[in-house]
């Protein structure tokens, strides 16, 4: 029986991961690399590689790449304090499926970032518990967010469902065992999401889904 709801959070209920892209973008631009939208897709948003990856093909070593690390996660902060997207629905969703099932938000962002990001849009009233990068050792698509949200809720994979964007995501639910519904936006739309549970267009489209599977 569904129990809970495991819900990711750039991309599915708050609109930062263009900002990540600008602030990532600049960092490099620094170092004089070039960022391009299609190469931040495939390496952070589908390999989940990061800065270190990247900037290890151009022979720069890890002490010229943390200050460049120091620099965007700085301007990352800098533009999520500029203000934040909500992702048109996302309250309404929140507020209707509170209380019929629990539900926490699972995410690779800082803590740091995660706070800035929540300080004004309300949607954590709904949540009953998170994850942030800090609460865990590996990111996804590693598994290990997932498996530890359940253990710490002591919650089985078959209780579960996981609302993600991205395809790292998916992968990181799939390798957990969960079932993973998928809202691609921006960024990552035309990403390949095989295995997905459901393929959705907006995250009002939710609700519904989620009282299928509670019937199940």
């Amino acid at each position: 029986m569904l129990r809970a709801i495991l819900w990711d959070n750039d991309g599915v209920l708050v609109d930062t991961e263009g900002l990540y892209f600008q602030a990532s973008r600049e960092a490099l631009e620094r170092l004089g690399i070039r960022l391009s939208e299609a190469h931040f897709i495939e390496r952070f948003l589908k390999a989940s590689e990061g800065l270190a990856r990247i900037t290890d093909e151009h022979g720069i070593d890890e002490q010229t790449l943390e200050p460049a690390r120091i620099w965007r996660n700085a301007r990352y902060t800098e533009l999520l304090r500029a203000g934040v997207h909500v992702i048109d629905g996302a309250h309404q969703v929140l507020r209707q499926l509170h209380g019929t099932v629990r539900m926490g938000i699972v995410t690779s962002s800082r803590r740091e970032h995660f706070e800035i990001i929540h300080a004004d849009t309300g949607l954590l009233d709904w949540i009953d518990f998170t994850l942030a990068r800090e609460d865990y050792r590996h990111s996804k698509p590693d598994p290990e967010p997932y498996l530890t949200a359940m253990r710490q809720n002591g919650l089985g994979a078959d209780e579960c469902v996981v609302i993600e964007d991205s395809d790292r995501g998916l992968r990181a639910a799939q390798a957990a065992g969960l079932r993973c519904i998928v809202i691609p936006q921006g960024l990552t739309r035309g990403l390949d999401f095989t295995g997905s549970l459901r393929q959705l267009n907006d995250i009002r489209q939710v609700p519904p889904l989620i009282d299928e599977l509670l019937q199940t």
